[in-house]
């Protein structure tokens, strides 16, 4: 089955093609440093003990899946791929506001790093552990596997405003969001595929309820079903504290598919980051056709996710004898 092709504009294309030339001077240059066999002679267990671990992790909140994948994401968007996300401190990117009260996951991180340290002292780096935990999050949930390379370094410092300002908003617009994938060497397939990892996890009420009060005009989203407005008007009511939750991929909550697809074509996407790729003008000539295409090829996006992921665990990682490797991923060694 043949992708789509999706029109675009001269800016975005320009855009596109610097990023591309780009992630491909850095790509060479990664896979040259990274692999997927790194730790084979000094820490030969370790995707069996991060294994394990996970799925000690899932079998007690299920949730845990979306909650490590999303850490992975937005580790490798603030500084590359390095670890910073898990760097403890008021200055550090867990206050950003992307990941204020939203970021989870870190005991669990802990618990890995702690069974690998306990395996191979001093070798494995916790942006590593963050990706291995990504891809085995998405396999324990029904997603494909993939050959996650390795070797990254983890990094010296976290950013917070970079995090706040590289991140992509659930309350952005397309343009914008589009533009944080480019920046970072990413394309317009790689948008809507990563997106389709919001088939797993909850979402609180904070980061969508003004669609229920759209533009301060009393009514809905008019891209939203309304049986879905009727379900999140009852979770999310207009004197709670924003904190409660809702299922991304509605009738398949836990099961890593191509189902989110399908509900962003019958108006039942959560975020408004997730509806606008099928229902806002922007992506009528960008991503609309990318999210007809994997609603109805449910084996060819769980491939293309896979593949993406490769790509946004490249993006920049410290190698050779930068960085360090952290004895503990929440400060860096003393």
């Amino acid at each position: 089955m043949k992708r789509p092709s999706s029109f675009i504009s001269g800016y975005y294309y320009y855009l596109l093609v610097i990023a591309s030339l780009l992630l491909l001077l850095n790509y060479t240059g990664v896979r040259a440093q990274l692999s997927s066999d790194f730790y084979s002679t000094t820490c030969p267990n370790l995707l069996k003990i991060v294994r394990k671990e996970i799925q000690n992790a899932i079998k007690t909140e299920t949730r845990m899946a979306a909650s490590l994948l999303r850490l992975h994401f937005h580790d490798c968007f603030v500084n590359g791929c390095d670890g910073s996300v898990l760097l403890d401190g008021n200055d550090g990117e867990k206050f950003a506001l992307p990941n204020l009260n939203s970021a989870r996951g870190f005991e669990v991180v802990d618990a890995i790093k702690t069974a690998v340290e306990s395996a191979c002292s001093g070798v494995v780096s916790c942006a590593d552990i963050l990706a291995v935990a990504a891809r085995d999050s998405v396999l324990l949930s029904g997603g494909n596997s993939w050959k996650v390379l390795l070797g990254r370094r983890d990094g010296l410092v976290a950013n917070q405003t970079g995090a706040n300002t590289s991140l992509p908003s659930p309350f952005e617009d397309l343009n914008a969001i589009i533009a944080k994938f480019f920046a970072v060497g990413l394309n317009l397939t790689d948008v809507v595929v990563l997106s389709g990892g919001h088939t797993i996890g909850l979402a609180k009420c904070a980061t969508f309820s003004f669609r229920l009060n759209f533009t301060g005009t009393g009514t809905p989203d008019p891209t939203m079903d309304s049986t879905l407005v009727s379900d999140l008007q009852n979770r999310c009511p207009a004197t709670g504290d924003g904190n409660n939750t809702a299922p991304f991929d509605r009738n398949s909550t836990d099961l890593f598919d191509n189902h989110y697809f399908k509900n962003l074509l019958s108006g039942n996407g959560l975020l408004a980051s997730d509806q606008i790729l099928f229902s806002s003008d922007a992506g009528a000539s960008t991503t609309k056709s990318l999210v007809q295409f994997y609603s109805d090829n449910p084996s060819l996006f769980l491939a293309d996710f896979a593949n993406s992921m490769v790509k946004m665990g490249n993006i920049s990682p410290i190698t050779g004898s930068s960085g360090e490797i952290r004895k503990n991923c929440r400060v860096v060694n003393s």
